[in-house]
Parts: structure tokens; sequence; C-alpha cells
């Protein structure tokens, strides 16, 4: 498998996709029409050159990718609920363009504030629910004599079942399951160009909606690192410096996860094989199979920012023109060149 560098994720009713400077995000409206919106993709902590220092980069890319995601997320809402009613298209009618400029530039504001507080919180309350409280609940084995290794075995265990615990738990939610559906996708749009399919519905829904640099991966590498490192804090004496060490280890445990992970997303070697299993198993819980106007959605969202046919021609040798993709298969010829 050839990596593309595209990546994505799901949102209300639609998907996001990113592709280097660009990114599309495409929602099913109520109407069954797509919606389609293209940004320039612009990095929320600059472009500075140590930014994409090695383990750097994995915590910018986090904070990043957490800014835009819920950014696509509260768009992703508005649109396929279609929350402008018929009251307030009267009052907007009666605005002048300046009083119309006035209330979008406020409104931009709002939102960019609405925006950073719900990154903020989402990281606070992960890091406290899934770094801090399975350290303070194992910290109870002390009452009958349990050394602090043991209580560091114990924190793994209550680490990895409260964060199993939480994806199963949302993973039987309705409206999550739809989301779920998009992801999955998501993730059969990437796959199907990265093994040298044309992107037609019929590919998309044949492909795997498993991804090795999905971001459920990503989250339970961060599990799996937390532990290890975890074990540093053994030989620390003092309860509140073991305690508050693991929050400030939480940005090296991010960038030690993303360099992994974005080393087995571009390698095919038994190794990246080995170390992507267990994220992969995760995601048969965060991703679903799609219906077929979930794949036209996602679709969409790729045109919109990757040049696929170009990626074929370059990776695979496969030239394939847009009348060969009218229809739902590899044309023979694109099947041939790919079979040479």
């Amino acid at each position: 498998m050839k990596s593309s560098n595209i990546g994505g994720q799901a949102v209300m009713e639609g998907i996001m996709m990113r592709h280097k400077d660009k990114y599309s995000i495409a929602v099913r409206r109520p109407d069954n029409e797509i919606e389609l919106k293209v940004e320039d993709y612009k990095c929320v902590f600059g472009n500075a050159k140590f930014l994409k220092y090695p383990l750097i980069r994995g915590v910018v890319s986090f904070v990043d990718s957490l800014v835009v995601g819920t950014k696509c997320l509260m768009y992703s809402a508005e649109i396929a609920g279609d929350e402008e009613d018929e009251e307030d298209k009267q009052k907007n009618a009666a605005l002048s363009e300046e009083e119309l400029a006035a209330k979008k530039a406020k409104e931009d504001k709002q939102f960019k504030w609405l925006l950073y507080v719900t990154v903020a919180v989402s990281i606070v309350v992960s890091v406290a629910a899934f770094m801090l409280l399975p350290y303070a609940l194992a910290s109870l084995c002390r009452r009958v004599g349990a050394s602090e290794f043991a209580v560091t075995i114990v924190e793994a265990f209550v680490k990895l079942a409260l964060f199993m615990g939480y994806m199963l738990l949302i993973s039987r939610m309705k409206d999550i399951q739809r989301t779920f559906m998009y992801h999955g996708a998501e993730h059969k749009c990437i796959n199907c160009v990265e093994h040298g399919l044309p992107l037609t519905v019929e590919n998309v829904m044949a492909s795997s909606r498993q991804h090795k640099r999905c971001g459920t991966s990503f989250l339970f590498l961060v599990m799996l690192v937390s532990i290890f490192l975890h074990f540093i804090f053994v030989l620390v004496p003092v309860y509140w410096v073991r305690l508050f060490g693991r929050l400030l280890m939480v940005p090296v445990v991010a960038g030690i996860s993303f360099e992994i992970i974005q080393w087995a997303g571009r390698s095919d070697s038994k190794i990246a094989d080995f170390f992507s299993k267990p994220g992969l198993a995760m995601q048969k819980l965060t991703t679903k199979e799609p219906t077929a106007d979930m794949a036209e959605v996602a679709i969409k969202a790729v045109e919109a920012v990757f040049d696929w046919r170009a990626y074929l021609k370059e990776e695979f040798g496969i030239e394939v023109e847009p009348e060969n993709v009218s229809g739902n298969t590899v044309s023979e010829s694109a099947a041939q060149k790919k079979a040479e």
C-alpha cells in the first residue's frame, strides 16, 4: 500500500478530508443534496520550522487536528440540521449590508471563542479521565500494601478498561453509529485509492474500513505508550509528583505515538503490521459499514482536495479517463495495467 498522505474524519452526516494545504467538508443536507465546502488549511500554531521537528510535530498535529476537527463538526451540525429557520431569514433580509457584515463578524468571533473553549475542555477532560483518574484509582491499592510497581500495573489495566469501555459505550449510541458509518466511508475511500483502484462507489464499498493512520489507532497507541512511560515514576517517592508528572508526560506520549503511527502508516513491514494490529482491532468499534450514499459523500470530499487520477498514474502506472469511471468498477485497461 502506498500512502497518499490524505487524511480526514467523520462529521455530522458527512466527512472532512485534508490533503496538503486544503481541506474539504462534504455534508448530506436534509434535502439529500451534498453541501461541499473547501478551505485553505492553516496550522493554528503557525509555520515555524521547529514545529516540524520529531516529537514536537506530534503534539502540534494532535492539537491542530482537534481544532480543525471540532470546527468541521460544528459546521456540519449546522448544515445537517439546516438550523436557519424562516424567522432568521426574515430578520437577515431586513438588515443592510453593513449590518449583515457586522453581524457575521460578531458571529465569527463568538464561533472562534466557542471553538477554542470546546477544544480546551475536551483536552482537559480527556487527560483527567484517561491519564490522571486511572492512577488515582489504582493508588487505592496501597491500602492493602501494594507497591508502587504493582500500583502502576493496576493503573494500566484501569486505563485500558476505561478507554475500551468508553469506546464500547459510544459505539452503541444510535446517533454516533451513523457517524461511525461515515468514518468507515472515509477509510474505505483512502484505502481504495491507496490500493490502486479508481474512486467509484463500488470500489469504495469493496475496500477495507480499517486504516493504519486512523485517529482511533493513535488514541489507543497513546494509551499503550503512556503505560510503558509511566513506569519511570515507580522510583519517584512523592505521590503528587508522580501524579502531576504524568500530566507533564502527555506531550511526550503524544509525540512518540504520532511518530510510531506515521511510520506504521508508511511501512508494509511485519513489525509495522504488528504495532498496528491493536489499533485496527479497536476500529471495529469506531467504524461501521457505510451505505452507498455515504460513499458518495466521501468521494466528493476526496475529489475536492485530491487528484486521485494523477496519484494512480504516478504510483501505479494506471491511467483513468473520466469516462472510464462512469461505471462502478475498474475499467479493463486500468485493471490490466495494475496487474502488470
